[in-house]
């Protein structure tokens, strides 16, 4: 534009203030997006009879090998007997390893095995390859902005686990 406004910008979204019908259609774009984004690793898991949780408990432990339960309890934010169910299952299954602490017996270890780490890429790489289409598509202003918003929708205590998770470097 001539006045170096953007087309959206002059489109009337404000971003001060959004009209009901705009937040509902974020609303919407969020649910299927996530549709989108989960669709991949659901069908690579629905061969494996697993669902979400089990993606969502090997993706973790994954980010933070060695991590214990009750931090994944906490970053999951399930039951303890939901997240044993699925820990029950991927260590039977020989992707995950649990050992006890060396400090505190009664904490137990989480790791991913070759398999589990295996898996883990597997499931990964379809949801990057999803994120960097989109991205591309979207440009770096707007993979910046889509950052502040969920972080912004974030819960105090989730942001935080986020931050931590994220600056950690693993």
């Amino acid at each position: 534009m001539a006045d170096g406004r953007s087309t959206t910008a002059q489109s009337g979204e404000n971003l001060l203030f959004l009209t009901d019908e705009q937040l509902r259609q974020g609303i919407e774009a969020m649910f299927f997006a996530y549709r989108g984004f989960t669709a991949d690793p659901d069908r690579i898991l629905a061969d494996m009879a697993y669902g979400r949780a089990h993606h969502r408990a090997v993706h973790f432990i994954n980010r933070a090998p060695g991590t214990t339960v009750n931090n994944l309890l906490n970053i999951l934010g399930v039951t303890k007997q939901s997240l044993n169910r699925v820990l029950r299952t991927l260590i039977e299954d020989g992707l995950v390893e649990s050992k006890v602490g060396k400090l505190d017996k009664r904490e137990r270890h989480l790791f991913l095995t070759e398999e589990g780490q295996a898996l883990e890429q597997k499931l990964s790489d379809a949801q990057r390859a999803r994120m960097r289409m989109a991205f591309r598509d979207a440009g770096p202003d707007a993979v910046a902005g889509f950052r502040q918003v969920l972080e912004a929708m974030m819960d105090r205590e989730m942001r935080y686990a986020y931050t931590r998770l994220r600056d950690s470097g693993t």
